[in-house]
Order: C-alpha cells, then sequence, then structure tokens
C-alpha cells in the first residue's frame, strides 16, 4: 500500500489488511546485540553449541527482540498519514508469543486495521493487529493488537 493517506480516511481502512512486509533474516548477530542491549544473556540466545542440545536445535532470537522490530516491519507497508508531524508507539495489547524464532529464520509481518478514532482534535489512536510470520512455518511468531498515536497538523 505504501503511499499516503487523509487521517479522517483512518476509519474506513478499519478491517483492511495491508500488504506483508519484505523478509527479515533475524542473524545470530542481531540476537547477540539485543542480549548485550538488554543484558539478557540466556544461552538459548547466545550459545549456539548448548543451544543445539535444546529441543530448539539451535538458538532462538528473544521473544522481546521480534517485538521491538514491529516498528521497522510495520512502516515498510503502512501508508504515511497526510500532515502527521509526530507518530509515537502507545502499547500493543493482547500480544502473545506464538513460536520462537529460530537463528537464521527470516520473518515478515502482515497487519490489519482494527480501529482509528480521533480522540481528539488531530490526534488520532489507531489499533493494529499485527502477526510476525516466519517463513516456511505454520505458526506465527508473534501476535499483538499494537496502538499508534499520531499527531496531524
Amino acid at each position: 500500500m505504501r503511499g499516503t493517506i487523509r487521517a479522517g480516511e483512518l476509519p474506513s481502512k478499519v478491517g483492511q489488511e495491508l500488504e506483508p512486509s519484505s523478509w527479515l533474516e533475524i542473524s545470530q548477530e542481531r540476537v547477540d546485540r539485543f542480549a548485550d542491549a538488554t543484558d539478557d544473556h540466556q544461552f538459548i540466545h547466545v550459545d549456539p553449541e548448548r543451544a543445539a542440545r535444546t529441543p530448539f536445535g539451535g538458538t532462538i532470537a528473544h521473544g522481546f527482540l521480534t517485538l521491538s522490530l514491529l516498528p521497522r516491519l510495520t512502516a515498510e507497508k503502512a501508508p504515511a498519514i497526510e500532515g502527521a508531524v509526530m507518530g509515537l508507539n502507545y502499547g500493543a495489547d493482547k500480544l502473545r508469543f506464538m513460536q520462537p524464532v529460530r537463528v537464521g529464520s527470516r520473518i515478515r509481518a502482515r497487519q490489519q486495521y482494527l480501529e482509528a478514532t480521533e480522540k481528539r482534535p488531530g490526534q488520532w489512536l489507531l489499533r493494529m493487529l499485527v502477526t510476525v510470520e516466519i517463513e516456511h512455518e505454520a505458526k506465527p511468531a508473534l501476535v499483538a493488537e499494537t496502538l499508534a498515536m499520531f499527531y496531524v497538523a
């Protein structure tokens, strides 16, 4: 989709699913950098030899790493809002980590408009259903209802 839409058009998009994002490979380097940034060095994420002896057969991404990639994944296909001066992550509802993402896997995001509400003049709350798929896997990595607040001049 991308392109640009007016904020007043957002309610008409409710129920619409956007084109999925491009695939993004989850590398061990990315996982290691996330572990360093969050001080979460659990072996299942950062020790390939030890992780190989688990049911996962190797290292997996942190669930919160996958979650933290949502802005990058969702922005790729979401239309820009005309006149938007700022957008903020406002939270997430019903977040579930459904399946671990193995290092070396590729993920992408699908998103659907659930709600668009003008809270005050020029202030829009957008609720999206986001599903992060893992390439060649039937079960998604995560499903969440995300919230974003946009301020339009």
